[in-house]
């Protein structure tokens, strides 16, 4: 909105800032922030009383979370409240990157929500069936990837560590990008399973992202680093700073010990968003590298799967991987913080690719 008016009030001197994507990005940041930190102790009481019990904690997970017992879910209503605010305040509303990765955003934070209402009104942590929710989750990514593929115009997938390089996908790139998107979602959702372990490496990959889009929408820097160069995509740094604003201002009431939970409203969102975003800037792969993180807690999910199922034994003591160190016995905070320092080095890792080429 501010900038609309900048553009048609034509603002000169110090207003003029509001033009420049930058200022605008750490502006989203701020705004997002503080929105989140204001609203966060009302949406709690809030969801306090509407859920009594709060999320329920599944029987046979990790002793010590039968503590958490009564603390309320669905926090990813601030986070989304704070995210979107901020967003339709910053953000060029003219910029179709921008409308296709919110829609992700609250289309998964739609269907997260219904799966979070299921478990606490059934006080049970099955939610909304699988099946349905992929579907939900495929047919949100669909529409978001080709609003995203008619604007780009190009199917390729630009690979890290390759100078200009790419490889032509076609009509294979919209299946892809879905699973991109679909699996980014879950894959955040799945890391949320401790106090603040989701939401700091989120902050971090979209902080990293943050730079990315920046320079992918920069002609001059895109062809110095040999990086695709998407028209406009520089806007979708606004989205990401929104992200890390309203995910610290999260992160301010969910810290050890947690007053909220996310919930599957909130990790489906931010995950479907990150994954948008990547698929907007052609930069899947390095996705794959920055939210390794991510990966490691989907991975480690399956293969404890299908071991189980081949062989009736269990490769890990407990799936996704945070509760197996936890069995090994550290300490809750001790996982978080450790995992968090894991996010950090992938993040530096992921920004590296834009100059080993």
């Amino acid at each position: 909105m501010f900038y609309f008016l900048a553009e048609w009030l034509e603002f000169e001197g110090i207003f003029n800032l509001v033009r420049y994507q930058t200022f605008r990005a750490g502006a989203a940041m701020m705004t997002a922030l503080l929105i989140g930190l204001i609203i966060g102790p009302r949406f709690i009481s809030m969801l306090r009383v509407r859920q009594g019990k709060g999320q329920p904690i599944r029987a046979d997970g990790p002793e010590s979370h039968q503590k958490k017992v009564g603390t309320p879910t669905m926090g990813g209503l601030m986070i989304l409240t704070a995210l979107t605010v901020s967003m339709l305040l910053w953000m060029d509303l003219s910029n179709p990157f921008l409308w296709a990765c919110l829609a992700v955003t609250l289309g998964f934070g739609a269907i997260g929500f219904l799966d979070d209402f299921d478990k606490v009104t059934k006080r049970s942590h099955k939610g909304v069936p699988g099946k349905v929710r992929l579907l939900g989750e495929f047919i949100v990514a669909g529409i978001a990837t080709w609003i995203i593929v008619q604007e780009v115009g190009s199917t390729e997938l630009y690979l890290p560590f390759v100078f200009g390089g790419g490889v032509e996908l076609g009509w294979a790139f919209y299946p892809f990008a879905a699973i991109v998107i679909v699996g980014a979602g879950n894959a955040v959702n799945l890391t949320d399973g401790l106090d603040g372990l989701a939401t700091m490496p989120v902050v971090i990959a979209a902080g990293a992202f943050a730079l990315i889009c920046y320079l992918v929408g920069r002609a001059d820097f895109s062809e110095y680093l040999g990086i695709p160069h998407v028209l406009s995509a520089g806007e979708m740094a606004i989205m990401c700073t929104a992200i890390m604003g309203a995910g610290l201002a999260f992160l301010w009431y969910n810290a050890p010990p947690a007053a909220v939970f996310m919930g599957d409203t909130g990790s489906l969102a931010l995950g479907g968003a990150l994954g948008a975003i990547a698929v907007a800037s052609h930069h899947e792969i390095v996705l794959a590298i920055i939210g390794g993180l991510f990966v490691l807690e989907a991975v480690s999910v399956i293969v404890q799967v299908f071991w189980f199922k081949r062989t009736g034994r269990r490769i890990f003591r407990m799936a996704p991987i945070h509760h197996h160190f936890e069995q090994l016995g550290w300490s809750e905070s001790k996982v978080v913080i450790r995992f968090w320092i894991i996010a950090i080095v992938l993040a530096v890792i992921g920004l590296a690719t834009l100059k080993l080429r």
